[in-house]
């Protein structure tokens, strides 16, 4: 099922869209019945993250496309940034 970014983004203002973003790591992590996606993007000092039934093929050194949004996540009682992805696509 495809998404459409635009209209993602008329529903929730929040919302970012980034276009060709270059991926520095992709890890891929087992969270009980999910894979945890972990991105980080070149010249971005917080992580990407979303969830999928299974692994992806690599995406270190792609180029994508991310619809995301700011959160915090707490580690250790210290909150930290992540950017909860939505939507991703490789370009």
């Amino acid at each position: 099922m495809q998404s459409d970014p635009k209209a993602l983004l008329k529903k929730n203002d929040e919302l970012i869209q980034s276009d060709v973003l270059k991926v520095k790591s992709h890890v891929q992590r087992v969270q009980d019945d999910w894979v945890l996606h972990t991105l980080m993007i070149e010249g971005y000092d917080v992580p990407f993250r979303f969830k999928r039934q299974g692994k992806y093929r690599t995406l270190r050194g792609a180029r994508v496309n991310l619809t995301y949004y700011p959160t915090q996540e707490m580690v250790a009682g210290i909150p930290v940034e992540i950017m909860k992805v939505v939507r991703v696509k490789r370009t």
